[in-house]
């Protein structure tokens, strides 16, 4: 296998991946795949991940293949049901909500079995944070719920942004929601004393001590859209900042851990999972954004 370490600047392709089989093994550091996620992902070994982070095109504007998968989370579920939501089968939810959206069944035949991987290879004490906006998130929480189970829902987490045009009629759009889930809800990464502390908005109605410290974010994060002309900004048309990315991984990882993003863009993941000591396992099948990401994570290009 090709390996991309943090040092080398080498990206790999999907015929790179791990072989799968009885002997699928992470790569011995972090790396930068070239591929269709979903043939990459199946090579990667059950539980290996702490983190996983997607952040998956809202609109796919493609047309995309049904593709089947044996994964499932229950080991009980027959003929590829699972009773989530209201002790309703997930079959039955699926098709009530395809009712409702047309266009949601395409775009769920494109997310759903890349959903159902990266829940095999989330580890027991693991995070999914699932990166969407408004027009696809109220289908996503339901249908993870039933997927998932709602007792592994862990929160729904708003980032707002104030920036660019604001249109005169409707209020303006200006967040994206990040859903959590995490493996065992009776046993997952938290670590809430590693999170970037905020400002109190009103620091006199604490004490001096508290004020210096700052206060632990809410599910509710203010933080601006990469500057066009900052100097984080990669040309990368849908690049995340690294501070939404930092406080993510610094919340749900720990250092060692095994981070993993298969929609990585620009590479952000795994810029924040390298400056926090963190492995990371990048996918993406665009050769733009796979260049994008060996430039920027190879320290010998800065």
């Amino acid at each position: 296998m090709t390996q991309e370490g943090v040092a080398s600047g080498v990206a790999a392709t999907a015929s790179d991946a791990p072989d799968a089989g009885d002997d699928r093994s992470l790569p011995e550091s972090s790396v930068i795949l070239e591929g269709d996620n979903l043939q990459i992902l199946p090579e990667f070994p059950d539980a290996a991940f702490t983190l996983i982070y997607i952040d998956p095109p809202f609109n796919t504007g493609r047309e995309q293949r049904r593709t089947r998968t044996t994964h499932v989370r229950s080991s009980e579920a027959a003929s590829g049901t699972v009773t989530g939501f209201k002790g309703q089968t997930y079959e039955r939810i699926r098709g009530q909500l395809h009712r409702y959206d047309d266009a949601f069944d395409d775009y769920w035949a494109f997310l759903e079995p890349r959903l159902l991987e990266a829940w095999r290879l989330l580890a027991d004490d693991g995070t999914l944070y699932l990166h969407l906006d408004y027009r696809e998130a109220h289908y996503a929480k339901v249908l993870c719920d039933a997927i998932f189970g709602r007792d592994c829902f862990l929160n729904e987490i708003i980032w707002a942004y104030d920036y660019g045009g604001k249109s005169k009629s409707r209020w303006p759009t200006k967040h994206d929601t990040i859903l959590v889930y995490v493996k065992n809800p009776r046993s997952y990464v938290f670590d809430s004393d590693a999170i970037d502390r905020e400002p109190y908005m009103a620091p006199g109605l604490v004490t001096p001590e508290k004020a210096a410290r700052g206060k632990l974010p809410t599910d509710v994060w203010w933080h601006t859209i990469v500057s066009p002309t900052g100097r984080e900004k990669t040309g990368y048309p849908t690049q995340k900042p690294v501070g939404v990315l930092r406080r993510i991984i610094q919340a749900s990882s720990r250092e060692g851990d095994w981070v993993l993003d298969f929609f990585a863009g620009s590479g952000t993941t795994g810029a924040a999972a390298a400056s926090l000591g963190r492995n990371y396992v990048l996918i993406d099948e665009n050769p733009e954004a796979v260049a994008i990401m060996r430039e920027r994570l190879n320290p010998a290009a800065e």
